[in-house]
């Protein structure tokens, strides 16, 4: 059976790529920063990535296949406020990983798993954006994705390590945590649905187009990468489609229990907000012969459903 570790395994993506990889035969290892899970079908470890040994002890504890990197500070507006935080957990927790390969006699496969947020702002005839356009980081969390994908192409360079890296656009679905465009929608629709009326909900601005890839999808794609993806490369990770959040909001309005208008809040509105992200994912396509297989439309039923359960205590099956 083959064994892979996923660094940050208790996070959003980190449960589905768990039972992605666990329908596919892999045994895990899964690390949380915090609490440690109740444990299911997984060997938890608690770990913090900013502790060169713990990382060390962590990766050569066994003989992996596949070491999955997703530990990270992955708010754009938090890495504002703790850009220090946000460096150090994403930068040298990635050089802590690097290291640690680095000292093993047979390293195991890495997939750094980064951000479309490293490309910065382009221009609307740049889109679909190919792996080969420059990047230019426009916040700290960006910059911070952006050095530790750079660390870990130059460890693949100069040591041989078997390095992956993605470079993932706007993942959503069932379980992701407020302050993400999708489960902020939500939640205020439910909320609205108990009160049984007619209401109001706040909304930033609607015109940006974004690319967006159910999370199912999204961790399929990882696993096939670290299968069959060429090493030190990186690959974009996106639907290849683009949709306004105007359509978004629409189709889930149209799923609501109660009617709702949405109101523009000034204070949601970004001075800066790039009006179309889409990925190229012919490279991901080419190399692995993934493509997303989840209907948007279902991927939002299942957000707000899992929403509408949550504030009944019911966990997502």
């Amino acid at each position: 059976m083959k064994k892979a570790l996923i660094l940050g395994g208790s996070g959003f993506v980190g449960g589905y790529l768990a039972r992605e990889l666990r329908a596919n035969g892999y045994e895990l290892t899964m690390t949380a920063s915090g609490s440690v899970p109740a444990p299911e079908d997984y060997r938890w470890l608690r770990l913090d990535i900013l502790d060169a040994e713990a990382v060390r002890e962590a990766v050569s504890a066994e003989r992996y296949d596949a070491v999955f990197h997703l530990a990270a500070q992955s708010s754009a507006a938090l890495s504002w406020k703790k850009p220090e935080l946000t460096m150090n957990v994403n930068v040298q927790g990635t050089l802590h990983v690097l290291e640690a390969l680095r000292g093993l006699s047979s390293a195991p496969r890495l997939l750094v798993v980064g951000s479309s947020e490293e490309y910065g702002s382009v221009k609307p005839e740049e889109c679909p954006i190919r792996e080969e356009q420059p990047c230019h980081p426009g916040n700290p969390y960006a910059l911070s994705k952006h050095c530790a994908e750079e660390l870990a192409l130059l460890y693949a360079s100069a040591y041989g390590l078997d390095v992956i890296c993605t470079r993932s656009f706007n993942h959503v679905g069932p379980g992701q945590a407020q302050g993400f465009v999708l489960s902020d929608f939500c939640r205020q629709i439910v909320l609205l649905e108990q009160s049984g009326q007619e209401g109001e909900m706040s909304v930033g601005n609607l015109s940006a187009r974004r690319d967006f890839t159910d999370v199912r999808d999204v961790v399929r794609a990882y696993r096939l990468l670290a299968e069959q993806g060429r090493s030190g490369q990186v690959y974009n990770v996106g639907s290849g489609k683009a949709v306004s959040i105007r359509e978004l909001l629409e189709e889930l309005l149209s799923m609501a229990a109660v009617p709702i208008r949405a109101e523009t809040d000034p204070a949601k509105l970004r001075p800066i907000d790039v009006p179309l992200h889409m990925a190229d994912i012919t490279k991901l396509t080419a190399d692995t012969h993934w493509r997303p297989e989840i209907p948007l439309r279902e991927t939002l039923r299942c957000t707000l459903d899992d929403f509408r359960r949550q504030l009944k205590g019911e966990a997502y099956a």
